[in-house]
């Protein structure tokens, strides 16, 4: 049976609407059977190879995410070496390939899609994939053990929906990395044409509130805030932030000079470290 594309990438939870579906299109980032999708409307089996992929080049690994969170572990000197990792929104893999190249243990790779998650960490013995799984419902009493370190990737939701469960699943001393995109934080009332966030005043506003939120929790405080070495998708400015038990280390200061540390013109936080950047970011 043929249906619409964009359809197909709701109903898989690829995308959370049509309207989205056809933005991730537009965008280049879904594939079909090995190739570029042509459009929304395009009709495809009902049972098609349906792959969303991230903008950019990946630099070795199975997507440019991973750039992202190999960039937080080495400015935040963290290692998860040993460790039991939850790598929540897992799409493609690349926060997994992260953490296992990084000495992990175990990884459960966990996101709402389906079908993502590439071969050669669907195979890896040190990976559990659970999929068609919605991360807020996650309890501790899912897993057989706490986790000492989390890594979130997720996208058309709010961080501040996830972090509540989040923070049960975590140990007592454990580590948390999100990723946080302002597109999804804002609201629609503070985007700016194609869902892009732009405005530096806006970034800050939006970091403060995530940073505020995860301060009430009862064990985590914010220790460290970056900007990612990458864009996100129509080019948003994302920032990585390091939650752990401990005394806060980012206040409003701080989160002033990230954020024009990402607006400054001809600058990259890789290149700033003396890491290799990506080349779409050079």
């Amino acid at each position: 049976m043929l249906v619409k594309l964009e359809a197909l990438l709701e109903k898989r939870n690829l995308a959370p609407s049509r309207p989205h579906a056809r933005e991730m299109i537009a965008a280049g980032m879904v594939w079909v059977g090995g190739r570029p999708a042509t459009g929304g409307a395009m009709m495809v089996p009902s049972d098609a190879e349906v792959t969303v992929k991230e903008e950019g080049p990946s630099e070795g690994w199975v997507s440019r995410g991973a750039l992202k969170l190999d960039h937080a572990l080495m400015v935040f000197s963290l290692s998860p070496e040993g460790t039991h990792c939850l790598d929540v929104g897992a799409s493609t893999g690349g926060f997994t390939e992260v953490l296992l190249r990084r000495g992990a243990r175990k990884v459960v790779a966990v996101d709402v899609g389906y079908g993502q998650l590439a071969w050669s960490l669907r195979t890896d013995p040190r990976v559990e994939v659970r999929e068609r799984t919605n991360a807020r419902l996650l309890v501790r009493e899912d897993f057989p053990e706490a986790f000492d370190f989390i890594a979130v990737d997720a996208s058309f939701i709010s961080l501040r929906s996830l972090l509540p469960p989040l923070e049960d699943l975590l140990a007592p001393e454990g580590q948390m990395i999100l990723l946080v995109k302002p597109q999804f934080e804002a609201g629609r009332h503070r985007l700016g044409p194609g869902g892009v966030v732009r405005d530096p005043a806006i970034h800050e506003a939006i970091l403060q509130e995530v940073l505020d939120f995860s301060s009430s929790s009862r064990l985590l405080r914010p220790r460290g805030l970056e900007p990612s070495p990458l864009k996100g998708p129509g080019g948003n400015v994302e920032f990585l932030l390091w939650l752990s038990p401990g005394a806060p280390g980012v206040d409003a200061q701080g989160v002033k000079s990230v954020v024009a540390r990402a607006h400054r013109p001809g600058t990259n936080p890789c290149r700033e470290r003396g890491e290799t950047c990506p080349q779409s970011e050079a």
